[in-house]
């Protein structure tokens, strides 16, 4: 008999200071953050975070800074 294996999938999320992270699918998100409309496996959900979070600076030292 062949062992089945399921990939856990994920959901990239993101909080008020525009930091992005992956969350399990199907958990409650903490406080503050939200679900982004991207979701796949670990590495797809990385691989997307590394794309679209370029400034690792939260968001209020950037507009404390006066930048966006």
């Amino acid at each position: 008999m062949s062992e089945q294996t399921t990939e856990t999938r994920y959901s990239v999320v993101h909080n008020d200071e525009e930091q992005y992270s992956l969350w399990a699918e199907g958990r409650p998100l903490p406080a503050g953050w939200h679900r982004t409309d991207f979701s796949g496996g670990r590495e797809e959900c990385l691989a997307h975070i590394d794309a679209v979070w370029t400034d690792m600076r939260p968001k209020s030292l950037r507009l404390a800074m006066g930048e966006n």
